[in-house]
């Protein structure tokens, strides 16, 4: 087991666990941006995708081949802004990382091997068509596996048999640094591949990647990364799949929560960090590491994830005041959308917590606040994916 030394040095040497914001600023290239109550995203259509609101959620609709996609969300795209170009090295900068962005870029071009034939080919249509280098992306899709802080995430899991409503409920907190400017481009981007299952996910302009979301199957998940494991692995693997990528594989290919545990055990992992799953019968947190893959199942049918390993194999360090503050949940004999959301609003930090959802996978349904932080004291807006995740013939919107 590690030392506590080793555990600080561990945290000192990550403290970029925020610097995924560069997702939504790095490749902002979205019209508008954020008033003190409302996205400016412009609506539009272009071969057979549109971006649309859904009440205040913008909503981008994609579908088709990689490529397809790819060119859909370069094209609905206007010209970066030259101030957000420099910030992805301004922030590396601040946070005094060795070698910087270079040494960024350098490390994604390498792992360029690992991406999904079908992710890649997405990725370079998207850099072709809105005339971007293929290494920005590349890094900003890679980012966050190599590079985390002192900050995490906070997911609540109500099982049919907890729920008032007699079906599951997903609840999920995104915390990460917003320097002002990240909630500002917070993004439903509802993929509709060729040949794999559609779903949606609440992510940023640029990210690829899911770090949440939902499929037609109502397979439902959240990550949550993690500073430290008891399996000694190393905290980035840079010959592993980016996690953002692999996780969407899960959406893609998977219906329940057994087929996506069996998709991480078979893939090569770049880091330390709990995946919150939940489908339409059962939930579990899948704890993984570079080494090790361990599954948690609660048996009271209320699941917690925020930051930590609890598993026999990973836990190290255990103690988390939002993870004691949601388990409290359990107490409760039922729960329904507005305790979720209560509990939810209780793990809230302040101006990092960027993104408040829950989810309802039985229903295929996503109540979402999105905005100035927090998000959880921001009323949530329900909005239907059942319609939207059906094949692009059937969208009459």
């Amino acid at each position: 087991m590690k030392s506590s030394g080793n555990l600080e040095f561990a945290y000192r040497r990550h403290r970029l666990w925020g610097v995924i914001l560069l997702l939504g600023t790095a490749f902002s290239s979205f019209q508008g941006g954020f008033a003190e109550e409302g996205f400016r995203y412009q609506e539009a259509d272009y071969d057979g995708a549109k971006l649309r609101y859904f009440g205040n959620i913008p909503v981008l609709m994609l579908s088709g081949t990689p490529e397809q996609m790819g060119r859909q969300q370069g094209k609905l795209g206007a010209a970066l802004a030259q101030g957000i170009l420099s910030y992805p090295k301004e922030l590396l900068d601040m946070v005094g990382r060795k070698g910087g962005w270079p040494a960024h870029l350098e490390m994604a071009k390498k792992m360029r091997a690992q991406f999904p034939p079908d992710h890649l080919a997405e990725l370079q249509a998207l850099a072709k068509t809105a005339n971007l280098p293929e290494e920005l992306l590349l890094a900003t899709n890679t980012l966050a596996d190599a590079y985390r802080a002192r900050i995490g995430c906070s997911s609540l899991i109500v099982e049919a048999s907890r729920s008032k409503a007699g079906s599951p409920l997903f609840g999920r907190n995104l915390d990460f640094y917003a320097l002002g400017k990240l909630h500002q481009y917070s993004l439903v981007i509802v993929y509709r591949p060729t040949g794999k299952h559609p779903f949606a996910s609440v992510g940023f302009p640029g990210l690829l990647g899911c770090i949440s979301g939902m499929n037609d199957a109502g397979l439902t998940l959240a990550v949550h990364e993690s500073p430290a494991s008891a399996d000694g692995s190393p905290l980035f693997n840079p010959e592993g799949v980016p996690y953002g990528l692999l996780f969407r594989r899960i959406l893609e290919e998977c219906t329940t929560v057994e087929e996506a545990i069996k998709l991480v055990q078979s893939a090569k992992r770049t880091t330390l960090l709990n995946l919150a799953l939940c489908d339409r019968q059962t939930h579990a947190i899948v704890e993984m590491t570079p080494r090790t893959v361990a599954v948690r199942k609660e048996p009271d049918g209320i699941g917690v994830c925020t930051n930590h390993f609890r598993t026999e194999k990973l836990r190290f360090i255990t103690y988390c005041p939002r993870y004691d503050r949601l388990i409290q949940a359990k107490k409760l004999d039922r729960l329904g959308l507005e305790e979720v959301a209560a509990k939810l609003h209780e793990a809230n930090q302040g101006p990092l917590t960027i993104q408040t959802m829950i989810f309802e996978p039985a229903e295929l349904r996503l109540h979402l606040a999105i905005g100035k932080p927090p998000t959880s004291a921001r009323p949530l807006e329900k909005l239907d994916l059942a319609p939207l995740l059906r094949p692009k013939t059937a969208d009459s919107r």
